[in-house]
């Protein structure tokens, strides 16, 4: 069904709206992130989707599944020092993150998770979280989600993957890879279900791990783009200088969902000119 009159999807046509989009290269690419993501039956696993198109923070910040500027409807808050642009959002590396104001206590308490992040930038960081969210009111059982996207080999292996809390199995899991040598460019995923935790880059399973260890609680901190927020503060030594042109929170994906989302994603990037 397309919303009248435009051919184009009714919810691209709803994000296009809301962020004063009227360019066509956009408006296409848009609509078929949509249709591909609808038709690989990954939309309705979505509860947020930035797509960071228009080239600026107002256009930035929209959520493509619920293009409303509210903080219920996880539209992104840019704070420190971002650089937007038609490639997408580059935050600097040192004070720059956003809110999006999804707890995933609230949003999504049973289940599974993943995280999704597109990396324009290959670069080494301290601890460099391009999503994340952490309770830590006991020092060394913390709740966390978060997605690492690269650590300097000096800190070691542990800490490079993506780490997860997932409800109902009472678990808390985690994926980590220790190429410190690895490109940073491209889609990164973290998968956590009730049976396995993934780890991937650009549709290659970095790690996977099925250890399952106790937790606490399920996150009541609301999740950070560019940075760890933990306690409703962010880490000075967790922020990622990594060039974002699409990031999405949801359910957990299957191995062929997360192909398919690589194939959709990629083609979308393609379509703008801005692929790694």
């Amino acid at each position: 069904m397309m919303a009248g009159g435009t051919g184009l999807d009714p919810d691209a046509f709803a994000f296009l709206t809301a962020a004063g989009i009227t360019d066509a290269t956009i408006t296409a690419a848009i609509d078929t992130l949509v249709l591909d993501l609808k038709g690989y039956g990954i939309w309705t696993k979505m509860n947020a989707i930035w797509p960071f198109v228009g080239g600026t923070a107002t256009t930035h910040k929209f959520n493509l599944k619920n293009p409303q500027d509210t903080n219920a409807a996880f539209r992104l808050v840019f704070t420190g020092g971002w650089v937007h642009s038609a490639t997408g959002a580059k935050p600097n590396g040192t004070n720059a993150w956003a809110d999006t104001f999804l707890i995933p206590n609230t949003v999504m308490p049973s289940g599974g998770d993943h995280l999704a992040y597109y990396s324009r930038t290959n670069s080494a960081n301290n601890i460099d979280y391009v999503i994340g969210g952490e309770n830590s009111t006991i020092i060394g059982s913390p709740t966390v989600l978060g997605l690492v996207a690269k650590r300097n080999a000096s800190l070691g292996a542990n800490g490079r993957g993506f780490y997860t809390t997932s409800n109902p199995s009472l678990t808390y899991r985690f994926a980590l890879q220790d190429d410190s040598s690895r490109d940073t460019r491209g889609l990164f995923l973290g998968i956590g279900s009730a049976l396995n935790t993934y780890y991937i880059l650009n549709n290659n399973i970095l790690a996977s791990n099925t250890t399952v260890q106790s937790y606490l609680s399920r996150l009541l901190e609301s999740l950070a783009i560019g940075a760890l927020k933990v306690n409703g503060n962010i880490g000075a030594a967790a922020y990622t200088d990594k060039e974002c042109a699409f990031a999405s929170v949801g359910s957990d994906l299957s191995l062929a969902e997360a192909a398919n989302l690589y194939t959709a994603v990629q083609a979308f990037q393609t379509t703008l000119g801005r692929q790694v």
